[in-house]
């Protein structure tokens, strides 16, 4: 009987399960197999109207494992980390400067496609570019890199892209690309957070099956607009922007985003372009025309984010103002836009004021001009010495010659990942930061770790546009001048020749563009 009660049991057993629907009787089934995303990508700023190139150790470039230190969000112990199997290739970004040589863009792409060989396949790929970049002989470097990494991901991988939204979108770019994204605020306070966007719209569609978009919307908008005259802080950019994150969380919507594009640079690529991605053809198209229109509509608002004049009305205003530190922006040099970094032309002019001789006269701190022959002149005569040379011009003289100055070493810092030595010099009641390679001067920390206060200061000129946010936090007054370089803020004076006409400002009384958004096919397709 015994025997006869455990066939049954076994008999009801076995049927059970057969006919059971699948895992009704799994505690614990197989975890499911985490998506596999790889990580690439360059980033910079490059003027063409700037006689600057860009070799390839500017870009400083990170492999494999030591890449997932560029995101935050991707920490050991992150969520998101523990969402997926990593596979770092290599990401590089290089402070803006003049267009990257031939060699160093082939150099960094081919390791690129070589890392991401090895691990294939993938399920994603986040790739995380400025748009802006410019090679010498070559158009759309941005579209180019990602179309050869295509080639070796193929078609199925999706590939989520995060920008600046001084980028360029060109049609390639937004065809090879399946999920894209872009700044929302200039100055960028939201960098890390839009490169956490474009990491969970993409772990988002993989995870949940949705896969691709079905639309993808783009538009392009015939302005080409200085990130100066488009700042967030004011409007009508702020208005224009602030209408970007409602947008995207909309029913049938994943992203949307709003690109101004890069003005230094004369290639058809460059103006401002709206995209939209989801899965409502009719949400995402509609959306992406409402965004088009509101920012084509504010084109004659856009102004400069600060009052604007010569350096000799800003100086003036400086010396007359009870406001310090009063800042002044060298802006044509800027080199986080893209200018050389070294054009001396205002310094000079500074120099040349009676106002600055004496030491005692109004404090004025200058940052910065790449210097290395005084450099290594003021590491041999110490801190407290007597040290002159030449500084600046080395790469752009096109407005003034290297500048000879003769002062008294401040300090002497080394180990900047950008400068690698700083020393400041006075000469009379100028501190001028004389660097051994450019670097932009964007923080307090950058300033006090040279011995200098620019809270105290009665001026500080910054090779800078806008100001970023720690120096407009600490001004007590502020103008941008209108100096050379190769980011010149007066766009009219620069000499395009390839950008598509019209095109505003250049064309203020053309004709309204057609805005209807076109549907970019997916990268399936290709």
């Amino acid at each position: 009987m015994k025997r006869f009660f455990l066939a049954w049991i076994f008999f009801f057993a076995i049927t059970g399960l057969l006919s059971a629907k699948p895992g009704a009787f799994i505690t614990n089934p197989p975890a499911k197999a985490l998506p596999r995303i790889a990580i690439a990508g360059l980033g910079i700023e490059s003027s063409t109207f700037s006689p600057a190139l860009t070799e390839e150790a500017a870009f400083h470039a990170k492999y494999r494992a030591d890449v997932f230190s560029n995101y935050p969000f991707l920490s050991v112990d992150s969520s998101l980390r523990r969402r997926a199997e990593w596979f770092p290739a290599l990401v590089g970004h290089a402070l803006p400067g003049g267009a990257v040589t031939r060699e160093a863009y082939e150099s960094l792409v081919n390791q690129t496609l070589d890392l991401l060989k090895k691990n294939a396949p993938y399920d994603g790929l986040f790739f995380d570019i400025h748009g802006a970049m410019s090679v010498v002989g070559l158009d759309d470097p941005e579209g180019d890199f990602i179309e050869r990494i295509r080639v070796v991901i193929g078609k199925k991988t999706i590939i989520s892209t995060s920008m600046d939204l001084h980028g360029n979108v060109s049609w390639r770019l937004a065809e090879n690309t399946d999920l894209i994204t872009c700044y929302r605020l200039a100055p960028h306070e939201d960098a890390m957070q839009t490169k956490q966007r474009a990491v969970e719209n993409l772990i988002e569609r993989i995870v949940s099956g949705k896969g691709k978009p079905a639309f993808k919307a783009y538009i392009p908008i015939p302005v080409l607009l200085p990130g100066e005259k488009t700042s967030t802080r004011i409007e009508p950019a702020k208005s224009v922007y602030a209408a970007v994150a409602p947008a995207s969380v909309q029913p049938g919507i994943i992203d949307a985003a709003i690109w101004v594009g890069y003005a230094w640079a004369d290639e058809p690529r460059n103006h401002a372009v709206v995209m939209v991605t989801g899965d409502d053809k009719k949400t995402v198209t509609q959306t992406a025309e409402k965004l088009a229109q509101t920012f084509w509509n504010a084109r004659d608002g856009f102004a400069f984010v600060a009052p604007t004049g010569t350096l000799s009305e800003a100086i003036d205003q400086a010396l007359a103002s009870d406001k310090h530190p009063f800042y002044i922006s060298d802006s044509g040099d800027n080199p986080t836009a893209g200018g050389a970094g070294d054009v001396t032309w205002t310094l000079k002019e500074i120099l040349a004021r009676p106002e600055f001789k004496p030491d005692n006269s109004p404090s004025l701190i200058y940052a910065s001009i790449p210097g290395p022959e005084l450099v290594k002149n003021a590491i041999a005569a110490g801190v407290g010495k007597h040290v002159e040379g030449y500084i600046g011009a080395k790469v752009d003289a096109r407005y003034a010659p290297p500048l000879f100055i003769s002062g008294i070493v401040e300090s002497i810092v080394k180990g900047d990942i950008d400068a690698e030595v700083e020393v400041s010099v006075k000469v009379g009641s100028v501190h001028i930061i004389v660097t051994q390679k450019r670097k932009p001067y964007h923080h307090e920390a950058d300033f006090t770790r040279l011995g200098l206060n620019p809270r105290k200061a009665d001026i500080v000129v910054v090779k800078i546009g806008y100001l970023e946010p720690e120096l407009y936090a600490m001004r007590a007054g502020w103008i941008l001048a209108l100096t050379p370089g190769g980011v010149d803020q007066n766009l009219e004076r620069l000499p395009y020749k390839r950008i598509q006409r019209p095109m505003f400002p250049f064309d203020k009384k053309m004709a309204n563009p057609d805005l209807s958004a076109k549907l970019v096919p997916s990268s399936d397709a290709l």
